[in-house]
């Protein structure tokens, strides 16, 4: 058999995940295909957008990939459309002969300890969407009249948010940082920032390069324990027969800061090695003011893998906020089914399954942290998303995708307005690109992020307004 002319797709989600599952669609050979990406914010790209660093803009930098995707003639961009609000599986299914979930890890795993929803306890995730600009996040109440704070995790997320509060005013207002947070983070009073790692250097998540960034802070001085730098001997034999030449390095590296600690600085940054919270405990006033932390020693687990288990010595570290960052976790989609244990779509290589029957859902598939879990980086979407596709396409050729009762391309706008829902397209998207790359540019920054959807409609009404007679 062959695939349907044209193949229908839906894509909801336009992050890293999306934007690689619409290439690999649009360069199928032999593929007549078009997409409708849908997402659920004003503006494109997900965490490119509003989880990667602004100051990190080399990374930002894959957007330029994305765009001329979205401006494929088989493309079109339905932003500010939510699935599950304005669009349910069944309409999916009346238009589309598939349709793709790639919508990512909207929230964050939890600690479980006691204190951990005090005042002044947050999730890196909402900190890093506050400093980011994005729309559900720039109201956050964030506390930085406090002198210390502590991060619990050691992956590039806690690197990032360690980081950020350590950049010198200078340091900030070169990135795409809205105004609300450069302006907080300048009037910030935290001197103290400790990073904390339940095991050792060998099996921190972070990566060298975000490592070296923190010996250039020009406000912080970086601070690792000589104690903690040191490897026991199950470290030690990972790292030997790792075939991970990066992970010794990034032990030599850890121990070379430990070994030689630079000058001090305003803020100081304390990397700190098996070590682990037991308990946020509140101050008079009921907010966070310190946590209770077990030092922890390493074991052999009966897998082969290495864990850490309490010492019995604990350490009190005071600090007035605190962000965990242990992690992502996605949230269940209607219509769809989930593992709650795994905190994924349940599928065999992006086919959602039954997980009953283990059967397909026919025309049902997923991409991304949604599909195998928050894990790796922002290129490991690229091979995920072309094993969905590659199946998607198995299935199309194969004629097991069902045919769509209202395949006119039409029928999805004519919809969205019966139910009153007033999305954006990519025309609109370059609008809102433009004006913002054009605010930077007067401010010697990247951009000047919109943060709100009733900013963006009243900037884009303006734009289109003809210009007023002298």
């Amino acid at each position: 058999m062959t695939a349907p002319r044209p193949l229908r797709v839906a894509i909801i989600g336009s992050g890293p995940a999306a934007m690689y599952t619409l290439e690999h669609l649009l360069a199928e050979p032999g593929l007549d295909v078009s997409a409708d990406v849908f997402e659920r914010l004003f503006t494109p790209y997900g965490l490119v957008r509003a989880g990667v660093a602004p100051d990190h803009q080399k990374i930002k930098g894959v957007t330029r990939a994305f765009e001329p995707l979205l401006h494929d003639p088989r493309v079109r961009l339905f932003a500010s459309v939510e699935y599950g609000r304005d669009l349910a599986l069944d309409d999916l299914r009346r238009h589309y002969h598939a349709a793709c979930f790639a919508t990512g890890a909207q929230t964050d795993r939890r600690m479980g300890i006691p204190g951990e929803d005090l005042p002044g306890s947050l999730p890196a995730t909402a900190f890093v969407a506050w400093y980011n600009g994005h729309p559900d996040y720039c109201t956050l109440a964030v506390d930085l009249a406090q002198e210390a704070a502590v991060i619990v995790g050691m992956g590039n997320v806690a690197i990032d948010v360690a980081r950020i509060l350590c950049l010198t005013p200078g340091e900030l207002r070169r990135t795409d940082m809205p105004a609300y947070a450069i302006e907080a983070l300048e009037a910030s009073r935290i001197r103290e920032v400790h990073v904390l790692g339940r095991r050792g250097p060998a099996q921190a998540a972070f990566t060298t390069p975000e490592l070296k960034e923190l010996t250039t802070l020009e406000g912080a001085a970086l601070r690792i324990r000589p104690d903690e730098a040191a490897l026991d001997p199950l470290s030690a034999a990972e790292v030997e027969r790792s075939a991970d030449r990066t992970l010794a390095r990034k032990v030599q590296l850890i121990q070379e800061i430990a070994a030689s600690p630079g000058p001090p600085r305003p803020r100081t940054l304390h990397l700190r090695f098996c070590i682990a919270p037991l308990e946020l405990l509140p101050g008079p006033a009921g907010a966070v003011a310190a946590v209770r932390c077990t030092r922890t020693r390493l074991v052999a687990t009966p897998s082969g893998g290495i864990a850490a288990e309490p010492s019995g010595e604990e350490e009190v570290i005071p600090a007035g906020l605190v962000f965990r960052s242990v992690g992502y976790r996605a949230l269940p989609l209607p219509g769809l089914p989930f593992d709650d244990r795994l905190g994924v779509v349940p599928n065999r290589a992006g086919r959602v399954i039954d997980p009953a029957t283990g059967a397909p859902l026919p025309g049902c598939y997923v991409a991304g942290w949604l599909k195998r879990g928050p894990t790796g980086v922002i290129g490991t979407n690229k091979p995920d998303a072309a094993e969905t596709v590659r199946c998607l396409v198995e299935d199309a050729a194969a004629g097991r995708l069902p045919a769509p009762p209202e395949p006119d391309p039409e029928a999805v706008p004519a919809l969205l307005a019966a139910r009153g829902v007033r999305w954006l397209t990519c025309a609109d998207w370059q609008r809102i690109d433009r004006l913002e790359r054009e605010a930077g540019a007067r401010e010697g920054r990247p951009r000047v992020k919109f943060t709100s959807l009733d900013a963006v409609v009243v900037a884009l009404q303006q734009a289109e307004a003809p210009a007023s007679a002298p």
